[in-house]
């Protein structure tokens, strides 16, 4: 046929349709002639389309697929009997079916479908399966190959993977290779398995029917595992293929025949699909240790695996063994793992394998037949506990439910009771959990394990229960995670050794620690100080229980393990506690001490002790837990409140005690335990300090001779280590060596002194020290190596022996040998030996510091040229530095042995000799030439550093007990040139290191740490002065310094301040306060200082001290101290001009604005400041005056932010200790101690101050009075009177509508609790100003809070001014037309306490102006004002009404009898006794005068009342007990309500036959009442007259026109109105009878959809719990306009039981939308007309306690993975099916 006949006919197959096709080549071979096969090549070579890619549109689609299926039709024509046939299927496959796989696959699947379906019925059809195994089958798998990155090299293993159908057998018929590589690369991977697997099938189909295609499958098959198992080990995209096409299309053959024989190269093999199996199976588990997705899709294989028929097994000939999974425990331990993954859809994925594999598909909820209950004995059930058994029983977890001793019948039971649990977790809602949990848990163990008597018994289930307990530590739901935490500490574990054994360390040590690290089971965690838990101590009992469960070698592992987890996870403060708590209980069951942890624990399981383990513990071990220790007691640090930190070193060092022997760890690390432990906590009078002792001396180890043997052995070892360490000798070193020896000689003296116990433990050390000083100092010329480590020694010795002194307590000093005095005495004799011997060594070494001769041309090496140059790094050779080193630490060491020796003994000899060397140091040092280069400047420097050492010492010598320097030493007391010694060398020490900072030679960086020697020099020198100007003979004006020194000094101090580091800022400002005492000392006049420009010089202080304190990052105490108690100088505060100027405030005004002002966000700053300013303030209060607003603020300041590191910072530093000393004095120190680390700090000591300036002022008479006394009674009225403008006129202050506990509240209790204090400063100048004030706040709306303390504030200034009572009080309340019932309610307390708190001589005064007006109030309809009244009433006739005594009732006046009658009523009434027990004697303890002190307001409270110390105020209680009276009355008005109506039905109804009238009649009473009503008429007055007479008013004509005229209007008004009342009642008939709840609904958008909804659907209301949420903005915009058209209905939360209810007995029913186990699918509900449909809250749905009401549960069935709606979403969808439904009906 011609080529046009041929593309015509190509062509033509675009208009025949695919079906039509045969029939159409049919007619053309038979018109034609032409053969089959001939046709076929011409369209094979004449095809319409190319192998490149293109979109197609669905003609080209039908085009393809008709043209597909003539060519197929030809091939099945043609026949395979010859090679040409062949040739053709093989040409068919290259030209037309490989590219039209890759054309057609991206643009229609139907069409790729159909190709697909017309070649394999021509191959199955024709058996030309041979002919795929060469061409098709080769190409598939090697572009599979290609896909995997494989053939890329000849080495590639693919072809003995493949090599069955592959190796060699691809042909292509001669044509291009390139072309078939072509079509491999880029093709589909899914369509290439798609492609095998209809192959795999079609090969299996036709196996039965051509025997000779059987080696084809079974080649193919053995080629398709091993490409699947090579998938599996691929990306994401060739698993999802293995999955979906290979792995089906292989089970599905394997179904066919099990096993299959493979001939390769003469051997024979067996591929069978448990040997196929067991591969993938080893493929999954290297997919599972990859990632999440890897996992997911080895569960997927899995799930295949299982879904296949016949066992999991892999054979040969030879060992026909079966594979199982579930013999591999491997595979149990990742289902677990997947059942915990925090990935849903794993978790979903290994429950769906678990079920699989357990035969569990899904338990029936009603699957179980019901056991007999006959004998079921049931305790009483809370309505929470019987709600929970319900559902549980709904479940079927198992028959738990007959008695308790009953149990699952089967381990299936247990395991479908395991997976609903688990279930309940991940699927039902959380109120289920919340109602069951506990419940079913118990149950499950108590069904799963018997009890002690058989102990052996067990099931596997409870290996699983982990995976509950991990699921439900980590639920979403707080209240969840709380509830199975409750649950798990509920367990009595002790009860059940297996089950306690179960529990993996994996467990314990992962989820379980946790969820214990989980803040929301702590909530009562540092309550009233005391840092534990309830789930705290249940922890501690499990572990102590698991662990007694371990051998002794694993329980030493676990605790070593435990331990370790503070290093490795983040704890916070809650969890790190329980960590602490854990490790110690654990501990304690190792050291065999459990009975510390339970009492006298005994293993529970055998009855016997549990056996120490300790004794296994190895030297490493041992270490190891030691080191974590530390870590844990370092890491505690962090937690910055001193009782949280006692706490858990208690616990760390009760852990070391129980399972460590300091004797057999190596001391170093013993060392370093140690002093990670807090000093003060081993102080003589520490908390811990026993504890240490026994342990260290081996008092609490259990072998007998451990107490004469362990401490001896101990101080041995100490005794070896500082030998080995001073003989240690080096040949040079640094200051970082330096600070490393001192802090290892410190740990070791710290341990010694809490280690020795005997007198020659210390004779032992003091013998030492003195050979070693002799041998080393005196031999020093004839050794190459300097003692530094000797001198490091004693270094540490006198710092920790100073250390001990400061922490002495009398009553504890017995604990050590002697006492304290004896080993201070011992010790400074030794050292008073060696000081001659370390004086002269010093003295040959400081040589340095004044001869240059060691540093060669004083020129600085490269390597030391790069160092920085910071405080420990000298820029000097290491020769150079070594002996600089050694000189500063000899200097060092004899001035901390002088200050020591100077404190304890009286070693003058020595002493002098020691002074002596200072004031040759000094002079030498002062008169020093100039230096010339770095590295003299760099020793110059070293020499300051020494001379502070000296200074500081001459400091200590100067205030020593011991040791009177002015007596023994006259240095002093010499001159210069007419001056005195120290006077002149001051100005030298100045220039010399001024010179030295500007000289240049220094780098940055050393010339910041010669400035910090600087100052603390300066610090020293004005202390010297300072402390002999207090010590001088009294009237002894000699003066060590001028006032031009001190001042130069003290402008040099203002001058330097701004620019000052952080490490120089407290010296400077010890500085500047010495300096201002110096000059205030000789001060001549009292407005400043001789000679100083005090206003300029301040302003330059204030605000560079300022700028310094800005400056410091961290705000630490002592320099916050030093910077008030400098700045604030007691010298400068009583300077008028200091606060106030001509233009503004003064420089201390302003300082102290900026400090509170800096406070509001510093809570330890405004504590301090509060402190000193009010120590200042009482010592000068005419300054008071210039700080009312400041007085002000800290009145209302309250920060919820606690500085907990106050406290810590004050015991662990000195400086902070001093520094704080040294502040003014508080004004009343007992009671604001107590509040130092509370935010009521500042407010506290105001109220001190004012109260202890009113004592002051009222102690002398007028007259006598000096004018501060005056100034202070003026302060304090203008502060009260700014309070009380604030509390009348402030925004907040004033403020009628706020929230309790808000911050408002809040301001107006800490405003009105100190106007309340200073009520003593009320005189009768101000009186009338206050009252007013008063008056008007008492009007105001106030909680019964803030109103508790005007009230008070008012009945102390009636009693202090009793004509007010007549003049103000009477009138208010005689003023019975007031609507304000609160204020009138504390008008009467206010009167009533008057009456009972007055003097005798005005008591009756009050008594008969009162108590009249208020009788009235007896009978007032306001309930709470009733009650208040009565009890006051009570109060006051019993007090000053005594019984009348037993005469005539006819003697006695009338109103006495009358008060005689009401005081019995009031007496014996039961309501009003209730009403008098439950106040609990509040108006016998109430006293208006004490509530009006500090210690009343602040102290006497209740201890529970958190919350400003605001105690239950009077009204409070009353309201309270009236609410709940209010609410037993409506029960039992309810329950009378039902008793009547059920009455009422039982009377039989009687016909009304008085009502039978005419139909019109009938027609009219039918009319709805609502219509009825009368219009009424006023007559005139001659109508009046009209109407009176004889005539009838018919007969009026005018009169009868207008009445008719009056009918005819009433007669149109009531049709409109009936009109309109009919129009009302169709549109109410048109709702449905549907009412949709969402009270528990809080997002307003959700609320607007609702309301949209119900419009929409004519719902007959939306209950919403606040209605005033229609008017938000948010609200309208969603609703449009909605809410004006559906009725909607307010039912708080509270009331919605209560609302439920009332629509049960009106005949609805109650139907909840939420997921429950009785819920019923929405579509098979069918809902009853008259309906009420609750919605749950957005997460957690609906509450347990409301569900209890529901007649049922719906649910709408979900499809998808997430299980949850949107609640407006839920509401509409519910909505629609209920109107669908009535719509039907």
């Amino acid at each position: 046929m011609g080529s046009s006949v041929i593309t015509s006919l190509s062509l033509s197959f675009k208009q025949v349709p695919p079906t039509a096709v045969p029939a159409f080549l049919d007619c053309v071979l038979s018109s034609t002639g032409v053969s089959p096969s001939s046709l076929f090549e011409s369209l094979i070579k004449e095809l319409p389309f190319h192998t490149e890619e293109k979109k197609f549109d669905s003609d080209d689609c039908n085009h393809i697929a008709s043209l597909v299926a003539g060519l197929c039709h030809l091939l099945k024509s043609s026949g395979f009997g010859n090679e040409d046939n062949h040739n053709a299927l093989q040409l068919f496959v290259w030209r037309v079916f490989i590219p039209l796989m890759k054309m057609v696959r991206a643009y229609d699947l139907d069409v790729l479908n159909k190709i697909i379906q017309s070649f394999f019925d021509v191959v199955v059809e024709t058996s030309a399966l041979d002919i795929l195994r060469v061409s098709l089958v080769p190409f598939l798998l090697r572009s599979v190959g290609v896909s995997m990155g494989m053939l890329q090299h000849e080495e590639s293993d693919f072809i003995r993977w493949g090599e069955l159908l592959l190796g060699g057998s691809l042909d292509i018929n001669d044509k291009d290779g390139n072309y078939v590589g072509s079509l491999s690369e880029s093709f589909p991977i899914p369509l290439l398995c798609h492609l095998l697997n209809l192959i795999l099938n079609a090969a299996f189909r036709s196996r039965q029917e051509a025997p000779e295609a059987e080696d084809f499958a079974a080649g193919l098959l053995w080629d398709l595992c091993n490409t699947t198992e090579r998938l599996l080990s691929q990306s994401v995209e060739h698993r999802s293929c293995a999955v979906s096409f290979l792995l089906p299309a292989v089970f599905k053959a394997f179904s066919a025949q099990s096993s299959l024989k493979i001939s390769l190269k003469g051997n024979v093999y067996i591929l069978s699909r448990n040997g196929f199996k067991k591969r993938i199976w080893e493929c999954c588990k290297k997919l599972f240790s990859v990632g999440s997705i890897e996992r997911r899709d080895a569960y997927s294989v899995l799930s295949l695996c299982l879904s296949s028929d016949g066992a999991l097994s892999y054979v040969s000939e030879k060992d026909p063994v079966e594979f199982d999974f579930r013999s591999d425990q491997e595979f149990w331990e990742e289902i677990k793992k997947g059942l915990v993954f925090d990935e849903s859809l794993v978790r979903k994925q290994s429950l769906h394998i678990l079920k699989s594999v357990l035969s569990i598909s899904e338990v029936s909820k009603t699957s179980s037949e019901k056991k007999p209950e006959g004998n079921s004995v049931h305790r009483a059930l809370t309505k929470k506990e019987m709600w929970a058994e319900k559902e549980a029983k709904s479940l079927g977890v198992g028959e738990l439910y007959g008695s308790v001793e009953s149990a699952l019948s089967s381990q299936q039971q247990q395991w479908q009771a395991f997976v609903l649990l688990y279930e309940m977790l991940d699927e039902y809602g959380t109120h289920l959990v919340e109602a069951v949990w506990s419940n079913q848990i118990d149950l499950l163990i108590k069904s799963s394990f018997r009890y002690e008597e058989t102990p052996d018994e067990e099931t596997e289930i409870f290996n699983w229960l982990e995976v509950l307990w991990n699921r439900g530590f980590r639920h979403d739901n707080p209240l969840v995670r709380c509830t199975v935490m409750e649950s798990f500490m509920g367990i009595e574990w002790r009860r059940y050794k297996t089950c306690t054994q179960a529990m993996s360390q994996t467990f314990v040590l992962g989820p379980f620690i946790e969820a214990l690290n989980d803040s929301v089971h702590h909530k009562d965690l540092g309550l009233k100080g005391i840092y534990t838990s309830k789930t705290i101590e249940g922890a501690a009992q499990y572990v102590c229980a698991y662990t007694s469960c371990l051998n002794p070698r694993n329980r030493i592992g676990f605790l070593i393990n435990l331990a370790s987890l503070a290093k490795k996870q983040s704890f916070g403060r809650a969890g790190f506690m329980a960590l602490v708590q854990c490790i110690v209980s654990t501990a304690y069951v190792v050291g065999g001490y459990g009975n510390k942890e339970m009492e006298h624990l005994e293993n529970g399981f055998s009855g016997t002790p549990l056996e120490p383990s300790s004794e296994h513990l190895s030297q490493d071990e041992m270490s190891h837990i030691l080191d974590v220790l530390k870590f844990v007691a370092e890491s505690s640090r962090q937690h910055f409140n001193h009782k949280y930190r006692t706490r858990v070193c208690q616990k760390v060092l009760e852990t070391a005690a129980s399972v460590v022997n300091p004797c057999e760890v190596p001391l170093g690390t013993l060392l370093q335990f140690v002093s990670a432990i807090p000093r003060e906590f081993t102080h003589h009078n520490g908390s811990l300090r026993k504890t240490m002792l026994e342990w260290l001396q081996g008092c609490n180890r259990n072998t007998s001779d451990s107490l004469c043997t362990d401490g001896t052995r101990l101080v041995s070892s100490l005794h070896e280590y500082l030998k080995e360490f001073v003989s240690d000798h080096v040949e040079g070193f640094d200051d970082e060596d330096l600070e490393a020896w001192e802090s290892q000689t410190k740990r070791w003296a710290r341990v010694f002194f809490l280690t020795i116990n005997d007198e020659e433990h210390l004779a032992d050390i003091i013998m030492f020290v003195q050979k070693s000083g002799v041998s080393f100092f005196q031999e020093k010329n004839h050794l190459e190596r300097a003692p530094a480590k000797f001198l490091i020694f004693i270094l540490s010795m006198l710092l920790e022996l100073q250390n001990m002194q400061d922490g002495i307590v009398q009553e504890n000093s017995k604990q050590i040998v002697g006492s304290a005095s004896v080993i201070n005495e011992k010790f400074a004799a030794v050292l008073l030996s060696i000081l001659k011997q370390l004086v002269s060594f010093a003295d040959s070494s400081c040589s340095i510091f004044w001869s240059h001769t060691t540093v060669e041309n004083g020129v600085l090496s490269g390597s030391i040229i790069g160092k920085l140059g910071g405080p420990s790094q000298r820029r000097l050779s290491v020769p150079t530095t070594t002996a600089v080193l050694e000189a500063v630490t000899s200097v060092k060491i004899i001035g901390l042995i002088s200050s020591y020796c100077g404190q304890v003994t009286s070693g003058v000899t020595e002493l002098k000799l020691a002074l002596a060397f200072f004031w040759k140091f000094v002079q030498h040092t002062l008169s020093s030439q100039n230096c010339n280069s770095e590295a003299e400047a760099e020793i110059y420097l070293a020499a300051f550093e020494t001379l502070a050492a000296v200074l500081n010492a001459i400091v200590s010598l100067c205030s020593a007990r011991a040791f009177n320097l002015l007596e023994n030493d006259n240095t002093l007391l010499a001159t210069v040139d007419g001056e005195y010694w120290l006077q002149a060398s001051v100005p030298a020490f100045l220039h010399t290191i001024n010179h030295l900072l500007t000289a240049g030679l220094l780098a940055r960086s050393r010339r910041a740490v010669l400035l910090s020697w600087k100052w603390l020099c300066v610090e020293s020198l004005l202390s010297v002065m300072n402390v002999l100007d207090v010590r001088r003979i009294p009237g002894d004006r000699t003066s060590f310094f001028s006032d031009d020194t001190v001042k130069s000094i003290f402008y040099d101090i203002v001058e330097s301040l701004e620019n000052a580091g952080e490490g120089s800022a407290l010296p400077m400002l010890k500085s500047v306060r010495l300096a201002l005492g110096i000059l205030a000392s000789e001060k001549s006049s009292s407005d400043g200082f001789s000679g100083v420009d005090t206003q300029q010089t301040m302003w330059q202080l204030v605000k560079s001290c300022w700028i310094l304190h800005i400056s410091c990052k961290k705000r630490r105490v002592a320099p916050i101290a030093a910077l008030l108690s400098s700045v604030l100088h007691s010298s400068l505060f009583s300077n008028k001009d200091m606060h106030v100027a001509e233009d503004g405030d003064g420089p201390l005004k302003w300082f102290v604005e900026k400090v509170l002002e800096e406070g509001q966000k510093s809570p330890r700053t405004i504590r301090l400041a509060a402190l000193h300013l009010t120590g200042l303030w009482l010592m000068y209060p005419r300054t008071i005056k210039y700080y009312i607003k400041e007085l002000k603020l800290l009145t209302l300041y309250g920060s919820v932010a606690f500085d907990e590191d106050f406290e810590a910072e004050l015991s662990d530093n000195s400086d902070a200790r001093t520094e704080v000393s040294l502040l003014a004095k508080n004004p009343d120190p007992e009671l604001t101690e107590v509040f130092i680390n509370t935010e009521l700090y500042a407010r506290v000591s105001v109220a001190g101050l004012f109260q202890k300036l009113a004592d002051l002022a009222n102690m002398a008479e007028p007259a006598c009075q000096n004018q501060d006394y005056q100034d202070a009674i003026v302060a304090g009225k203008l502060f009260l009177l700014e309070l009380l403008d604030a509390a009348v006129h402030d925004k907040d202050l004033a403020k009628e509508l706020y929230k309790k506990y808000s911050a408002i509240h809040r301001r107006k209790i800490r405003a009105w609790q100190m106007i309340c204090i200073m009520s003593r400063f009320v005189s009768n100048d101000i009186v009338g100003q206050v009252m007013d004030s008063v008056h008007i706040c008492l009007y105001r709306n106030n909680l019964p809070a803030v109103r508790q303390y005007l009230e008070t504030f008012a009945i102390n200034i009636y009693l202090k001014f009793p004509p007010l009572v007549k003049e103000q009080l009477v009138p208010i309340l005689q003023n019975y037309d007031t609507k304000a019932q609160q204020a009138l309610s504390s008008y009467v307390f206010i009167a009533a306490n008057v009456i009972l708190h007055a003097e005798k001589m005005a008591q009756q005064t009050n008594l008969r102006e009162l108590l009249p007006p208020i009788i009235p109030l007896l009978t007032s309809h306001h309930h709470s004002l009733r009650g208040f009244t009565q009890l006051l009433v009570h109060r006051v006739l019993f007090r000053l009404f005594p019984p009348l005594e037993s005469t005539s009732s006819q003697t006695i006046p009338l109103e006495k009898l009358s008060f005689e009658n009401l005081k019995s009523y009031l007496d014996k009434n039961p309501d009003c006794s209730r009403l008098r027990s439950s106040m609990e004697g509040y108006l016998d303890a109430y006293d208006p005068t004490t509530s009006a002190t500090p210690a009343g307001v602040f102290v006497n409270r209740v201890e529970e009342s958190e919350f400003e110390c605001v105690p239950t105020c009077l009204m409070d209680n009353v309201i309270s007990f009236l609410n709940d009276v209010r609410e037993d009355l409506r029960a039992s008005m309810a329950k009378d309500i039902v008793t009547i109506k059920n009455e009422g039905f039982k009377i039989e109804e009687e016909p009304n036959r008085r009502l039978m009238t005419s139909t019109s009649d009938e027609d009219r009473l039918s009319e709805p009442s609502s219509l009825d009503f009368q219009k009424k008429i006023t007559l005139t007055k001659h109508e009046k007259q009209d109407a009176t007479s004889t005539t009838s008013v018919l007969q009026n004509g005018e009169t009868y026109k207008r009445l008719f005229e009056m009918e005819k209007e009433d007669e149109l008004v009531s049709q409109l109105l009936r009109s309109r009342s009919m129009e009302v009642e169709r549109l109410k008939s048109g709702r449905q009878s549907l009412i949709l709840v969402a009270s528990l609904v809080d997002r307003i958008p959700n609320l607007a959809g609702l309301a949209r909804t119900c419009e929409i659907f004519k719902a007959s209301g939306l209950v919403v719990g606040d209605a005033s949420i229609i008017h938000d903005k948010q609200f309208q915009l969603i609703s449009v306009t909605a809410e004006k058209w559906v009725p909607i209905v307010e039912v708080p939360v509270n009331s919605l039981k209560l609302f439920l209810e009332k629509k049960k007995r009106e005949g609805f029913s109650i139907l909840g939308l939420e997921q429950t186990a009785n819920s019923v699918s929405l579509d098979k509900y069918k809902f009853p007309k008259k309906t009420v449909l609750v919605l749950g809250r957005e997460k957690e749905g609906i509450p347990v306690d409301i569900i209890h009401i529901l007649d049922a549960c719906v649910e709408i069935p979900q499809l998808g993975v997430v299980r949850s709606l949107n609640v407006h979403v839920s509401g509409a969808i519910a909505l629609w099916e209920y109107t669908r439904q009535q719509r039907i009906q």
